[in-house]
């Protein structure tokens, strides 16, 4: 239902309503509409002044999350201000967030699955430009490497490139290994150990140094000598193991248009990223 505000703005003109699919298990929107039904349950989110359903705000969140729908429109089709907007999409972003898993509980699934290696790899999430600082007084949030505004992700996959970790996001001036040191090598180290059972940790050349269970490239040696054969060898296994990661990143963006730009606060890419691993999940798990 349109507003009357809304429909004040066009008198005379018939609104169109047009329905589209959200390409979303409809268990997994039952699954997220139980998780922020009780946020809105709480004591402190007074539930006595709201403007919409939980139905609606559920609906607001993953389209936001799914098209990256400027909130304005998902205001206008929720009949809700736009300020309450912000607040549901803030709210229900939490709310999913919260169930993401602990990367020890992601290591501990992958052992007692059977997998034998997981992948490491960091990804930049795009922003708009932000004025923060580092102490030495370069752009923060600068990637060098991308030549991007944005913020770094640390994700951890299973064998078959599924996303089952993501990081809080750091700073787009963030090197790789400073991220993964920060928020992923102190959980992986006793898992990536060598001993029976052990989970190896493969990782592109970006994360030499990282230390025991971390496989990564060798380099070539210096005068631009070629490789001797098992060096050779030990790239091209850790490049083909590796291969299937690489869809990780087309699982987090391509269908997930929120990580394809974030205009808000650069930091709250750390709720979105969560929320977004929480929907893939449960999706995969319902299909």
């Amino acid at each position: 239902m349109v507003s009357p505000k809304i429909r004040s703005l066009f008198p005379g003109s018939p609104l169109v309503s047009h329905p589209a699919r959200l390409s979303i298990c409809a268990l997994t929107l039952k699954a997220v509409t139980g998780l922020v039904a009780r946020a809105r349950r709480s004591p402190s989110a007074r539930p006595w002044q709201r403007a919409a359903t939980v139905h609606v705000q559920v609906l607001l969140v993953v389209r936001w999350l799914r098209w990256r729908i400027d909130l304005l429109t998902l205001a206008r089709d929720a009949g809700i201000s736009i300020a309450t907007a912000y607040r549901y999409l803030h709210e229900g972003l939490e709310a999913i967030a919260d169930q993401a898993p602990e990367l020890n509980e992601v290591l501990q699934r992958a052992h007692r699955s059977g997998e034998v290696f997981v992948c490491l790899d960091g990804t930049l999430v795009p922003t708009d430009r932000v004025a923060a600082r580092t102490p030495r007084g370069n752009d923060a949030w600068y990637s060098g490497k991308h030549r991007h505004h944005g913020g770094n992700l640390q994700v951890i996959t299973d064998s078959r490139g599924f996303p089952i970790w993501i990081s809080p996001v750091s700073p787009g001036a963030t090197h790789d290994l400073a991220a993964a040191r920060t928020h992923a090598l102190g959980a992986l180290y006793p898992h990536a150990a060598l001993r029976p059972g052990r989970l190896a940790v493969l990782a592109d050349a970006g994360y030499r140094g990282a230390g025991i269970g971390i496989h990564t490239p060798f380099h070539r040696p210096a005068g631009n000598q070629d490789l001797d054969p098992d060096n050779r060898a030990h790239n091209q296994l850790i490049t083909a193991l590796r291969a299937p990661a690489e869809r990780a990143h087309a699982l987090l963006t391509e269908r997930w248009a929120a990580l394809r730009h974030v205009s808000l606060d650069p930091w709250r890419i750390t709720t979105i990223a969560a929320a977004v691993l929480v929907l893939i999940t449960l999706d995969r798990g319902h299909r």
